[in-house]
């Protein structure tokens, strides 16, 4: 089963209808991203331009785009804040892969990979603080606060998944805490951070920081189910990398709980026969209905997301988000 959906669809086929709600705002954002390796030192021009121009799906600074426009008028700080939230992502993308050394992202060689753990790190927190600085310039302490419990949560999740790799005994929360914090938190603050420069009621802070939350519960599980079912063409990464790095995610935390006695994950994780064991664990993920049951909670989380929106009026702006929660669950890398 490759995907929910008969066919996944790439996020432009998704959005189409759509698209002239953000293109032009979206290119600003573009063009601040990439006008940030032209203001860096000179030593960092090179590795900045890797990171910054490598094709993202612009997810985050969408999500601030058009949470803006639910509201009643445009605001001066969207771009800012946008292009802040996609920084942070990159930042954030950067010191993963260099944690994890892994060699490919996006199809392409990973920084750490390139020019080494060291440069990479550095070039991480350059481009935490270049983000910082861009929600700095909108003035609002409350977006700044936000972003820093952002920068928190994400720090957490990815220190959670350090700590518990090759622990075979995780359970369903922790799981659902791990990617809260490592991916569902930039979304959820993406998409409240909107609310924050209108200075909207608590209610609407509220849905709009449940519909990041769930759609970004959603996507992370569907990133986890494609790391068992995807091309590694496709995807950019090696499929059963996270397995391989000792990360329990949605489908081999249910394989385990309906297959506990002599499961491959267990003898991976202890070190046994690792190339045959995660053969193995691939092969009984895709061979049983662990797959179809990860979707089914992906699903849920996309409908609770979609629901956190019936809040706001039925134009446009509503009719995107719902779309981009739709897409969350039937794209395919």
């Amino acid at each position: 089963m490759k995907s929910s959906p008969d066919r996944a669809r790439s996020l432009q086929e998704a959005f189409a209808r759509f698209a002239p709600l953000v293109r032009k705002d979206l290119k600003k954002v573009r063009r601040n991203l990439d006008g940030l390796p032209k203001t860096a030192p000179p030593l960092l021009k090179n590795i900045l331009e890797h990171s910054v121009m490598s094709p993202g799906k612009l997810m985050r600074p969408a999500l601030v785009i058009l949470g803006t426009q639910l509201h009643a008028k445009p605001n001066a700080g969207t771009i800012l804040v946008a292009t802040g939230m996609e920084l942070l992502h990159i930042a954030s993308l950067i010191h993963d892969d260099t944690v994890d050394e892994a060699a490919l992202r996006r199809g392409q060689n990973t920084i750490a990979h390139t020019w080494g753990s060291q440069l990479a790190v550095l070039t991480g927190d350059y481009v935490f603080a270049s983000a910082a600085k861009f929600v700095c310039d909108t003035g609002s302490l409350q977006l700044v606060r936000r972003f820093a419990e952002t920068i928190m949560d994400l720090s957490s999740g990815e220190l959670m998944e350090r700590f518990s790799a090759f622990n075979p005994n995780q359970k369903w929360a922790d799981y659902q805490d791990r990617i809260f914090k490592k991916t569902a938190s930039l979304f959820a603050a993406s998409a409240e951070s909107s609310a924050l420069l209108h200075n909207a009621s608590l209610e609407t802070t509220s849905a709009l920081r449940s519909y990041g939350t769930n759609m970004g519960m959603a996507f992370q599980i569907i990133d986890d189910i494609l790391d068992f079912t995807g091309a590694s063409d496709a995807f950019g990464k090696p499929v059963g990398q996270d397995l391989a790095n000792g990360t329990l995610t949605l489908p081999s935390i249910l394989l385990l709980e309906q297959y506990p006695k002599q499961n491959p994950i267990k003898a991976l994780f202890a070190q046994e026969d690792i190339e045959s064991n995660l053969r193995s664990a691939l092969e009984m993920v895709n061979n049983t209905t662990v797959i179809k049951d990860s979707y089914t909670v992906a699903n849920h989380y996309r409908d609770k997301a979609i629901k956190s929106l019936d809040l706001f009026p039925d134009l446009l702006p509503k009719e995107a988000l719902i779309e981009m929660a739709e897409y969350a669950l039937s794209r395919d890398r």
